[in-house]
């Protein structure tokens, strides 16, 4: 089946009163004559109306906190974090997903983005595939997801069936849900254990989406998967201690953090590297408490993986 046969050549009138109820699509007629105007102009308008986005994000941090604990609670016991969405939503959560790996170590599948239509609407858009609350059971299903996983449904308008779809679903077999939405009252929050709605008003173009809601929905996805790594103890203080040097640039950032976590002189952290085969929290537990690489590691696994624990753990 293509793509145009899954998508109704007149959508439902009933969609149509649906979008002009929502905040995320309402035409702002000061702005009809922004064709005319000169470049630097439309520059400075769009600038402007991109500072209203972290507020209200801020807005929103007490559930964001809410939410990210309960994620951290769910991936101690080893669930994973499940971006779903389509079109810009989807894309932001397999970016989000993607980075996760060479930021902080994490392992494969760890991190997941789900995009309605699949990896190859990351870059086409794949029409209808946002409309299929179906598809998302059957991308979920292909997961084998368990209770300790954490499904976040990510929808600028709230209501995409493919982001409600996949959370209800998720719901239902007792995993932890979050709804990622930019309007209030919106049915993806309403569906999810932890609804948050970053209302950030109307687009600068009329239901251009990936602008300031595109901004938002990047802000808290950052916020999502840094601090739950945090919380996870992925990090020693602001320092990336997870890091995977997997080309030039990593490698020297790996002997920067060592160097600013310990203090120690290049040759000790070459050699500590090298003992820790470039992992960069082994190398700093050995350098810190005084112990080879293999007693680094032994603590390293007893403390979960947590460095802060394994420093007390070896300083007895």
């Amino acid at each position: 089946m293509t793509s145009t046969s899954r998508t109704p050549r007149h959508p439902h009138p009933g969609l149509r009163d649906q979008l002009e109820t929502l905040t995320t699509e309402a035409f702002r007629p000061e702005l009809a004559e922004i064709d005319r105007m000169p470049t630097l102009e439309i520059a400075r308008l769009m600038n402007g109306e991109d500072t209203a986005v972290p507020a209200a994000v801020a807005a929103r941090l007490p559930e964001i906190a809410a939410a990210v604990d309960a994620v951290a609670a769910r991936m101690s016991r080893g669930g994973r974090l499940v971006y779903a969405g389509a079109g810009t939503a989807g894309r932001l959560g397999v970016l989000d997903a993607s980075e996760c790996p060479p930021t902080f170590n994490t392992a494969p599948g760890q991190v997941v983005g789900l995009i309605a239509g699949g990896p190859e609407a990351v870059v086409t858009s794949v029409e209808g595939a946002e409309d299929s609350p179906e598809l998302a059971r059957a991308d979920l299903d292909a997961l084998a997801l368990t209770a300790d996983d954490t499904v976040v449904g990510v929808s600028a308008s709230g209501r995409t069936p493919y982001a409600v779809g996949a959370v209800r679903y998720a719901r239902s077999l007792g995993a932890l849900t979050v709804g990622l939405a930019c309007n209030s009252g919106s049915e993806l929050a309403a569906a999810a254990d932890h609804g948050i709605e970053v209302v950030v008003g109307p687009e600068l173009i009329t239901g251009s989406t990936r602008l300031k809601s595109g901004t938002a929905q990047k802000l808290v996805l950052n916020m999502l998967s840094t601090i739950t790594m945090v919380r996870l103890g992925k990090t020693y203080g602001n320092l990336m201690v997870d890091v995977r040097a997997s080309n030039e640039k990593l490698r020297a950032r790996s002997r920067r953090i060592v160097a600013l976590a310990t203090g120690a002189a290049d040759d000790d952290i070459e050699r500590a590297l090298d003992a820790a085969d470039g992992e960069v929290k082994h190398a700093i537990l050995a350098l810190l408490a005084d112990v080879d690489a293999a007693t680094a590691a032994r603590l390293l696994e007893d403390s979960r993986g947590r460095l802060r624990s394994a420093l007390a753990a070896a300083h007895g």
